[in-house]
């Protein structure tokens, strides 16, 4: 789509914020309203669509599709796709540890063992940890927890924590990151651990690299859009 408009700003709306094109809110793709809880969020936003050229990328414009992606696909039915994030719970990244080599046991052992630490504390849960890849059920008391954790969340910093926990595959990291217990770069090494520690040893080729870049602005552009939203200062 050609660029239409000259100027773009956050505009105070009922409920919160908006993006106003030419003085006129923006909706989304679904045509809902278009409005999102801080004006730093839509500030951001508004940003976004000032830089776009004489055609519009939506690729360069992460935050807007992110509160997208919280009013058309996540508010219509927060409770199941919280339930589907709260799943990844059940083959939980930081429960299933490598066998060998020596170096990355110890890896994950360093970087695990503190998140499952913090997870067990914060929600008052147990985790059930095996090596190698046969499925291991977590008791069901943590995975209620869990569940009710996501649950809690309002549709934006579900649609933000997408992209972690399914990058990372782990429902624990997306909590940390949501408690503020984890930054985009602790969230990301933590989740890219065994991949990143066979780049350390082997090298990576540029396909990789390149994937592994797209990877890292997906979980820091999430984190970011959640600073937007509740800006914090994160323990770790």
């Amino acid at each position: 789509m050609n660029r239409f408009y000259a100027s773009a700003a956050a505009l105070a709306v009922d409920g919160g914020w908006t993006v106003a094109l030419d003085g006129r809110a923006i909706r989304t793709p679904a045509k809902a309203a278009f409005v999102v809880p801080t004006r730093t969020l839509a500030d951001a936003q508004a940003a976004e669509w000032a830089a776009q050229g004489e055609t519009l990328d939506p690729r360069q414009m992460p935050l807007t599709g992110f509160a997208y992606a919280a009013i058309d696909r996540v508010a219509p039915d927060r409770a199941a796709f919280a339930a589907d994030l709260a799943r990844f719970a059940e083959s939980e990244l930081l429960c299933y540890r490598a066998d060998d080599p020596a170096p990355l046991v110890a890896r994950q052992a360093e970087v695990w063992d503190a998140l499952l630490a913090w997870a067990a504390g914060r929600y008052d849960v147990a985790f059930s940890v095996t090596a190698g890849i046969l499925h291991t059920l977590q008791p069901p008391a943590t995975m209620a927890r869990i569940t009710a954790a996501f649950a809690a969340l309002d549709a934006f910093r579900l649609a933000a924590l997408h992209p972690v926990v399914t990058i990372c595959g782990s429902a624990l990291i997306g909590l940390a990151v949501s408690e503020r217990h984890l930054d985009a770069a602790g969230a990301f090494a933590a989740g890219q651990l065994d991949e990143l520690w066979q780049a350390e040893k082997w090298g990576v080729d540029p396909l990789a690299a390149a994937s592994l870049a797209a990877r890292r602005a997906a979980v820091d552009t999430a984190v970011e859009f959640l600073d937007l939203i509740e800006p914090g200062e994160t323990s770790c």
